[in-house]
């Protein structure tokens, strides 16, 4: 998971999960949005301490997880 470094995990924000830069907000959240048709622009409007790398980078992590092989 090199090279990720928008991507954090704190067990006291959000229980751990994937979030970005120690905020409140998580990866699904982000690529929900954006599966649901939100552009960049209007996820930002939204959460205005995003930066469009944040919302990128929360892509290319969950792609990298859908890559990632679960069984051996």
């Amino acid at each position: 998971m090199l090279g990720y470094n928008r991507i954090t995990f704190d067990q006291s924000i959000m229980g751990g999960q994937a979030c970005i830069r120690g905020m409140r907000i998580t990866v699904s959240l982000l690529v929900g949005l954006v599966a649901r048709g939100k552009s960049f622009t209007d996820i930002i409007q939204e959460y205005p301490d995003l930066e469009v790398e944040d919302i990128q980078q929360a892509l290319e992590y969950a792609a990298w997880l859908a890559r990632e092989q679960v069984y051996g």
